[in-house]
Protein backbone atom coordinates (compact mmCIF):
# COMPACT_ATOMS: atom_id res chain seq x y z
CA UNK A 1 0.00 0.00 0.00
CA UNK A 2 3.02 2.62 1.07
CA UNK A 3 4.55 1.67 -2.50
CA UNK A 4 1.38 2.56 -3.97
CA UNK A 5 0.72 5.59 -2.49
CA UNK A 6 4.61 6.62 -3.09
CA UNK A 7 4.17 5.59 -6.98
CA UNK A 8 0.83 8.22 -6.92
CA UNK A 9 3.00 10.98 -5.09
CA UNK A 10 5.66 10.56 -7.56
CA UNK A 11 3.12 10.48 -10.45
CA UNK A 12 1.35 13.85 -9.50
CA UNK A 13 4.84 15.40 -8.93
CA UNK A 14 5.74 14.45 -12.13
CA UNK A 15 2.49 15.92 -13.96
CA UNK A 16 2.84 19.05 -12.23
CA UNK A 17 6.40 19.63 -13.31
CA UNK A 18 5.59 18.80 -17.11
CA UNK A 19 2.36 20.27 -17.39
CA UNK A 20 1.74 22.88 -19.74
CA UNK A 21 0.97 25.44 -16.64
CA UNK A 22 4.05 24.74 -15.15
CA UNK A 23 6.50 25.36 -18.01
CA UNK A 24 4.08 28.57 -18.89
CA UNK A 25 5.42 29.44 -15.38
CA UNK A 26 8.55 29.03 -15.68
CA UNK A 27 11.15 32.18 -16.89
CA UNK A 28 10.34 33.20 -20.33
CA UNK A 29 13.72 33.48 -22.53
CA UNK A 30 13.60 34.83 -26.09
CA UNK A 31 16.21 33.33 -28.17
CA UNK A 32 17.05 34.35 -31.36
CA UNK A 33 19.02 32.46 -33.88
CA UNK A 34 22.21 33.10 -35.93
CA UNK A 35 22.67 30.57 -38.85
CA UNK A 36 26.28 32.12 -40.02
CA UNK A 37 29.02 30.50 -42.05
CA UNK A 38 31.80 30.44 -39.41
CA UNK A 39 33.76 28.58 -41.09
CA UNK A 40 34.25 26.81 -44.59
CA UNK A 41 34.48 29.33 -47.35
CA UNK A 42 33.59 32.46 -46.46
CA UNK A 43 34.21 32.87 -42.71
CA UNK A 44 34.75 36.39 -42.63
CA UNK A 45 31.33 37.06 -43.06
CA UNK A 46 30.22 34.60 -39.77
CA UNK A 47 32.52 36.31 -38.18
CA UNK A 48 30.99 39.70 -38.94
CA UNK A 49 28.11 38.76 -38.44
CA UNK A 50 28.03 37.09 -34.84
CA UNK A 51 30.51 40.32 -34.17
CA UNK A 52 27.46 42.37 -35.34
CA UNK A 53 24.50 40.12 -32.96
CA UNK A 54 27.26 40.54 -30.06
CA UNK A 55 27.12 44.12 -29.76
CA UNK A 56 23.23 44.15 -30.43
CA UNK A 57 22.80 41.94 -27.67
CA UNK A 58 25.13 44.20 -25.38
CA UNK A 59 22.42 46.72 -25.99
CA UNK A 60 19.29 44.87 -25.03
CA UNK A 61 21.77 43.52 -21.65
CA UNK A 62 22.61 47.05 -20.95
CA UNK A 63 18.59 47.98 -21.29
CA UNK A 64 18.13 45.13 -19.03
CA UNK A 65 16.21 43.15 -21.92
CA UNK A 66 13.94 43.28 -24.40
CA UNK A 67 10.36 45.15 -23.51
CA UNK A 68 7.68 43.90 -24.91
CA UNK A 69 4.31 45.03 -23.33
CA UNK A 70 4.74 46.22 -19.72
CA UNK A 71 7.20 43.25 -19.29
CA UNK A 72 11.17 42.96 -19.90
CA UNK A 73 12.42 39.78 -21.48
CA UNK A 74 15.97 38.24 -21.01
CA UNK A 75 17.14 37.49 -24.67
CA UNK A 76 19.79 34.95 -25.77
CA UNK A 77 21.64 34.58 -28.97
CA UNK A 78 21.89 30.89 -30.43
CA UNK A 79 24.37 30.46 -32.92
CA UNK A 80 25.32 27.58 -35.18
CA UNK A 81 28.10 27.27 -37.87
CA UNK A 82 26.37 26.73 -41.28
CA UNK A 83 30.21 25.93 -42.57
CA UNK A 84 29.29 27.75 -45.90
CA UNK A 85 27.29 24.77 -46.85
CA UNK A 86 23.74 24.05 -47.77
CA UNK A 87 22.87 21.34 -45.83
CA UNK A 88 25.09 22.26 -42.50
CA UNK A 89 22.65 25.59 -42.98
CA UNK A 90 19.53 23.35 -43.14
CA UNK A 91 20.31 20.97 -40.39
CA UNK A 92 21.21 24.76 -38.12
CA UNK A 93 17.57 25.83 -38.51
CA UNK A 94 15.98 22.82 -37.96
CA UNK A 95 17.83 22.16 -34.91
CA UNK A 96 17.10 25.79 -33.51
CA UNK A 97 13.63 25.81 -34.38
CA UNK A 98 12.88 22.18 -33.06
CA UNK A 99 15.01 21.74 -30.56
CA UNK A 100 16.37 25.49 -29.01
CA UNK A 101 12.98 27.35 -29.53
CA UNK A 102 13.99 30.23 -31.11
CA UNK A 103 11.87 32.69 -31.86
CA UNK A 104 13.17 34.01 -35.14
CA UNK A 105 16.21 33.49 -36.85
CA UNK A 106 19.29 35.90 -38.49
CA UNK A 107 20.51 34.26 -41.92
CA UNK A 108 22.01 32.56 -43.28
CA UNK A 109 23.77 35.60 -45.26
CA UNK A 110 24.66 33.47 -48.51
CA UNK A 111 22.09 32.72 -50.92
CA UNK A 112 23.27 29.00 -51.75
CA UNK A 113 22.57 28.81 -47.79
CA UNK A 114 19.76 30.75 -47.39
CA UNK A 115 17.82 29.32 -50.02
CA UNK A 116 17.68 25.92 -48.72
CA UNK A 117 17.14 26.97 -44.68
CA UNK A 118 14.70 29.38 -46.08
CA UNK A 119 12.54 26.45 -46.79
CA UNK A 120 13.19 25.12 -42.93
CA UNK A 121 12.02 28.11 -41.46
CA UNK A 122 8.73 28.72 -43.75
CA UNK A 123 8.28 24.81 -43.13
CA UNK A 124 8.46 25.32 -39.38
CA UNK A 125 6.22 28.92 -39.39
CA UNK A 126 9.49 30.56 -38.07
CA UNK A 127 10.66 34.40 -38.58
CA UNK A 128 14.11 33.79 -40.90
CA UNK A 129 15.48 37.09 -41.86
CA UNK A 130 18.48 36.63 -44.45
CA UNK A 131 20.14 40.32 -44.20
CA UNK A 132 22.59 39.25 -47.29
CA UNK A 133 21.05 36.93 -50.11
CA UNK A 134 19.94 38.06 -52.75
CA UNK A 135 18.94 35.24 -54.73
CA UNK A 136 14.65 36.02 -55.27
CA UNK A 137 14.20 32.09 -54.31
CA UNK A 138 15.13 32.85 -50.90
CA UNK A 139 11.77 34.79 -50.32
CA UNK A 140 9.33 33.15 -53.52
CA UNK A 141 6.26 31.83 -51.72
CA UNK A 142 7.46 32.08 -47.99
CA UNK A 143 5.24 34.20 -45.77
CA UNK A 144 8.03 33.59 -42.90
CA UNK A 145 10.77 34.47 -44.60
CA UNK A 146 12.35 38.49 -45.04
CA UNK A 147 15.38 39.51 -46.04
CA UNK A 148 17.28 43.04 -45.03
CA UNK A 149 18.50 43.62 -49.11
CA UNK A 150 17.77 44.64 -52.26
CA UNK A 151 17.20 41.80 -54.96
CA UNK A 152 19.48 40.41 -57.96
CA UNK A 153 16.89 41.71 -60.32
CA UNK A 154 17.70 45.22 -58.92
CA UNK A 155 21.26 45.01 -58.13
CA UNK A 156 21.72 43.80 -61.93
CA UNK A 157 19.74 46.23 -63.40
CA UNK A 158 22.48 49.05 -61.15
CA UNK A 159 25.31 47.58 -62.62
CA UNK A 160 24.11 47.46 -66.32
CA UNK A 161 23.18 51.28 -65.71
CA UNK A 162 25.66 52.22 -64.00
CA UNK A 163 28.32 50.87 -66.20
CA UNK A 164 26.69 52.49 -69.36
CA UNK A 165 26.41 55.50 -67.80
CA UNK A 166 29.77 55.65 -66.51
CA UNK A 167 31.47 54.80 -69.30
CA UNK A 168 29.89 54.49 -72.14
CA UNK A 169 30.15 50.76 -72.90
CA UNK A 170 28.70 48.69 -75.11
CA UNK A 171 30.25 44.87 -74.64
CA UNK A 172 31.24 43.50 -71.42
CA UNK A 173 32.27 40.06 -69.90
CA UNK A 174 31.27 37.90 -67.42
CA UNK A 175 32.70 35.50 -64.82
CA UNK A 176 31.21 33.56 -62.25
CA UNK A 177 31.08 30.76 -60.32
CA UNK A 178 28.32 28.38 -61.87
CA UNK A 179 27.91 26.05 -58.76
CA UNK A 180 26.66 28.90 -56.28
CA UNK A 181 23.15 30.44 -56.37
CA UNK A 182 24.10 33.70 -55.40
CA UNK A 183 26.43 34.73 -58.33
CA UNK A 184 25.33 31.82 -60.80
CA UNK A 185 22.32 33.84 -60.47
CA UNK A 186 23.21 37.69 -60.66
CA UNK A 187 25.33 36.77 -63.61
CA UNK A 188 21.98 35.65 -65.64
CA UNK A 189 20.09 38.79 -64.35
CA UNK A 190 22.96 41.01 -65.69
CA UNK A 191 23.65 39.34 -68.73
CA UNK A 192 20.08 39.40 -69.55
CA UNK A 193 19.67 43.42 -68.59
CA UNK A 194 22.89 44.04 -70.60
CA UNK A 195 21.86 42.05 -73.50
CA UNK A 196 18.60 44.39 -73.41
CA UNK A 197 20.42 47.30 -73.69
CA UNK A 198 22.83 46.60 -75.63
CA UNK A 199 22.01 44.27 -78.38
CA UNK A 200 22.30 39.95 -78.09
CA UNK A 201 25.63 39.97 -79.04
CA UNK A 202 26.63 42.71 -76.62
CA UNK A 203 28.21 40.08 -73.75
CA UNK A 204 30.93 38.68 -75.75
CA UNK A 205 32.62 36.39 -72.89
CA UNK A 206 30.41 34.54 -70.58
CA UNK A 207 32.59 32.32 -68.69
CA UNK A 208 32.07 30.04 -65.54
CA UNK A 209 34.22 28.44 -63.45
CA UNK A 210 33.22 26.10 -60.32
CA UNK A 211 33.52 26.86 -56.57
CA UNK A 212 37.14 26.91 -54.75
CA UNK A 213 38.66 26.45 -58.39
CA UNK A 214 41.62 28.78 -58.09
CA UNK A 215 43.32 29.36 -61.28
CA UNK A 216 41.01 31.22 -63.58
CA UNK A 217 43.68 31.56 -66.99
CA UNK A 218 41.90 29.63 -69.03
CA UNK A 219 38.39 31.96 -68.51
CA UNK A 220 40.37 34.67 -68.12
CA UNK A 221 42.31 34.13 -71.32
CA UNK A 222 39.18 34.21 -73.43
CA UNK A 223 37.66 37.26 -71.66
CA UNK A 224 41.04 39.22 -72.76
CA UNK A 225 40.85 37.82 -76.49
CA UNK A 226 37.12 38.78 -76.84
CA UNK A 227 37.75 42.44 -77.02
CA UNK A 228 34.99 43.31 -73.89
CA UNK A 229 35.27 46.65 -72.59
CA UNK A 230 34.83 45.76 -68.59
CA UNK A 231 35.02 42.48 -66.59
CA UNK A 232 31.69 42.02 -64.55
CA UNK A 233 32.47 38.91 -61.82
CA UNK A 234 29.68 38.97 -58.63
CA UNK A 235 32.22 36.83 -56.91
CA UNK A 236 33.22 36.35 -53.08
CA UNK A 237 36.29 38.03 -51.23
CA UNK A 238 38.11 34.81 -51.60
CA UNK A 239 37.73 35.00 -55.47
CA UNK A 240 38.00 38.57 -56.14
CA UNK A 241 41.64 39.01 -55.54
CA UNK A 242 42.82 36.19 -57.59
CA UNK A 243 40.85 36.79 -60.71
CA UNK A 244 41.31 40.95 -60.59
CA UNK A 245 44.99 39.67 -60.40
CA UNK A 246 45.30 36.98 -62.91
CA UNK A 247 43.26 39.39 -64.95
CA UNK A 248 45.76 42.21 -64.85
CA UNK A 249 48.79 39.22 -65.36
CA UNK A 250 47.18 37.91 -68.46
CA UNK A 251 46.75 41.85 -69.96
CA UNK A 252 43.52 42.85 -68.96
CA UNK A 253 43.57 46.72 -68.46
CA UNK A 254 39.79 47.42 -68.84
CA UNK A 255 37.80 48.16 -65.37
CA UNK A 256 36.40 45.20 -63.56
CA UNK A 257 33.10 46.10 -61.83
CA UNK A 258 31.67 43.70 -59.05
CA UNK A 259 28.76 43.45 -56.72
CA UNK A 260 27.86 43.65 -53.29
CA UNK A 261 29.56 40.16 -52.14
CA UNK A 262 32.94 42.50 -52.82
CA UNK A 263 32.37 44.28 -49.72
CA UNK A 264 34.45 42.52 -47.09
CA UNK A 265 37.57 44.50 -46.28
CA UNK A 266 39.00 41.01 -46.57
CA UNK A 267 38.46 41.43 -50.43
CA UNK A 268 40.79 45.21 -50.71
CA UNK A 269 42.95 43.72 -48.33
CA UNK A 270 43.84 40.38 -50.36
CA UNK A 271 44.03 42.43 -53.71
CA UNK A 272 45.79 45.16 -52.50
CA UNK A 273 45.95 48.03 -55.17
CA UNK A 274 45.35 46.12 -58.09
CA UNK A 275 41.83 46.62 -56.50
CA UNK A 276 42.23 50.44 -56.49
CA UNK A 277 39.86 52.25 -58.41
CA UNK A 278 37.23 49.53 -58.97
CA UNK A 279 33.79 49.90 -58.73
CA UNK A 280 30.79 47.57 -57.13
CA UNK A 281 26.80 47.84 -55.76
CA UNK A 282 26.96 47.59 -52.01
CA UNK A 283 24.28 47.96 -48.87
CA UNK A 284 26.06 50.81 -47.63
CA UNK A 285 29.64 52.78 -47.80
CA UNK A 286 32.11 52.87 -44.40
CA UNK A 287 34.01 55.79 -46.13
CA UNK A 288 32.26 58.80 -45.05
CA UNK A 289 28.93 57.53 -43.38
CA UNK A 290 27.16 59.97 -41.04
CA UNK A 291 24.49 59.61 -38.38
CA UNK A 292 23.63 56.34 -37.23
CA UNK A 293 25.59 54.80 -39.90
CA UNK A 294 28.83 56.43 -38.35
CA UNK A 295 28.19 54.96 -34.50
CA UNK A 296 27.40 51.87 -35.18
CA UNK A 297 31.17 51.79 -37.40
CA UNK A 298 33.03 53.41 -34.79
CA UNK A 299 31.65 51.02 -32.26
CA UNK A 300 32.55 48.08 -34.26
CA UNK A 301 35.78 49.31 -34.89
CA UNK A 302 36.51 50.20 -31.34
CA UNK A 303 35.48 46.42 -30.48
CA UNK A 304 36.91 44.60 -33.23
CA UNK A 305 39.79 46.46 -34.49
CA UNK A 306 38.53 46.72 -38.33
CA UNK A 307 35.60 48.53 -40.30
CA UNK A 308 32.70 46.42 -40.54
CA UNK A 309 31.13 45.52 -44.03
CA UNK A 310 27.81 45.35 -45.34
CA UNK A 311 27.17 42.34 -43.78
CA UNK A 312 27.69 43.37 -39.74
CA UNK A 313 25.40 46.53 -40.89
CA UNK A 314 22.98 44.15 -42.47
CA UNK A 315 22.75 41.90 -39.90
CA UNK A 316 22.62 44.99 -37.25
CA UNK A 317 19.49 45.84 -39.29
CA UNK A 318 18.16 42.40 -39.61
CA UNK A 319 18.19 42.50 -35.44
CA UNK A 320 16.31 45.47 -34.54
CA UNK A 321 14.13 44.79 -37.47
CA UNK A 322 12.96 41.18 -35.21
CA UNK A 323 13.21 43.61 -32.23
CA UNK A 324 10.82 45.97 -33.25
CA UNK A 325 8.34 43.06 -34.45
CA UNK A 326 8.64 41.39 -31.16
CA UNK A 327 7.60 44.49 -29.30
CA UNK A 328 5.15 44.97 -31.82
CA UNK A 329 3.17 41.86 -31.09
CA UNK A 330 2.30 43.95 -27.52
CA UNK A 331 2.46 40.52 -25.63
CA UNK A 332 4.66 37.16 -25.55
CA UNK A 333 2.63 34.50 -24.54
CA UNK A 334 5.13 31.46 -24.08
CA UNK A 335 3.72 29.68 -27.00
CA UNK A 336 6.52 29.00 -28.81
CA UNK A 337 3.92 28.93 -32.08
CA UNK A 338 1.49 31.28 -31.69
CA UNK A 339 4.41 33.72 -30.84
CA UNK A 340 6.19 33.01 -34.24
CA UNK A 341 3.10 33.69 -35.68
CA UNK A 342 2.16 36.64 -34.37
CA UNK A 343 6.29 38.40 -35.00
CA UNK A 344 5.97 37.21 -38.71
CA UNK A 345 2.69 39.10 -39.11
CA UNK A 346 4.19 42.08 -36.57
CA UNK A 347 7.38 42.30 -38.92
CA UNK A 348 4.85 42.03 -42.34
CA UNK A 349 3.55 45.53 -40.72
CA UNK A 350 6.34 47.41 -40.77
CA UNK A 351 6.83 50.65 -42.47
CA UNK A 352 9.45 52.76 -43.53
CA UNK A 353 12.38 50.92 -41.32
CA UNK A 354 15.07 53.30 -41.05
CA UNK A 355 18.44 51.14 -40.63
CA UNK A 356 21.61 52.21 -40.85
CA UNK A 357 21.80 50.88 -44.54
CA UNK A 358 18.72 52.57 -45.21
CA UNK A 359 14.77 52.27 -45.50
CA UNK A 360 12.73 50.05 -45.74
CA UNK A 361 9.59 48.55 -46.36
CA UNK A 362 8.44 44.89 -46.98
CA UNK A 363 6.75 43.92 -50.39
CA UNK A 364 4.38 41.09 -49.98
CA UNK A 365 7.38 38.29 -50.72
CA UNK A 366 9.23 39.79 -47.58
CA UNK A 367 11.66 41.82 -49.67
CA UNK A 368 12.70 45.31 -48.82
CA UNK A 369 12.32 48.46 -51.39
CA UNK A 370 15.18 50.14 -50.79
CA UNK A 371 18.18 51.73 -52.29
CA UNK A 372 21.37 50.37 -53.83
CA UNK A 373 24.99 52.34 -52.99
CA UNK A 374 27.80 52.39 -55.52
CA UNK A 375 31.33 52.24 -54.34
CA UNK A 376 34.50 52.99 -55.53
CA UNK A 377 37.68 51.73 -53.81
CA UNK A 378 39.69 54.16 -53.08
CA UNK A 379 43.63 55.10 -53.37
CA UNK A 380 43.66 54.22 -49.55
CA UNK A 381 41.88 50.83 -50.06
CA UNK A 382 39.02 52.78 -48.81
CA UNK A 383 35.46 51.70 -49.42
CA UNK A 384 34.23 55.38 -51.01
CA UNK A 385 30.28 56.40 -51.40
CA UNK A 386 30.24 57.80 -55.22
CA UNK A 387 26.62 57.55 -55.85
CA UNK A 388 23.16 56.04 -54.65
CA UNK A 389 20.73 54.45 -56.99
CA UNK A 390 17.13 53.88 -55.98
CA UNK A 391 14.48 51.87 -57.10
Amino acid sequence: MRKIVLLTIVAVTSAVIFSPLAFSARKTIIKIGINAPLTGDIPKVGECTKYAAMLWLEDIKRAGGLKVGNKNYEVELVIEDNESKAESAVKANTKMITQDDVLAIIGPQASKQAVPAGGVANKYKTVMISPWSTNPDTTLDRPFVFRGCFLDPFQGQVMANFITDEFGFTTAAVLYDVASDYPRGLAQVFKKIWEKKHGPDSIVAYESFTTKDTDFSSQLTKIVRSGAQVLFTPQYYNEVPLIVKQAKELGWKAPIAGSDSWGSPETVKLCGKDCYGLYFSSHYAAAGAKGATKTFIDRYKKAYDYIPDDVAALTWDALHLVQQAIQDTGKITGRIGKDRIAVRDALAQIKNFSGITGKMTFTQEGDPIKCAVIVKIDNKGEYGFYKSICP
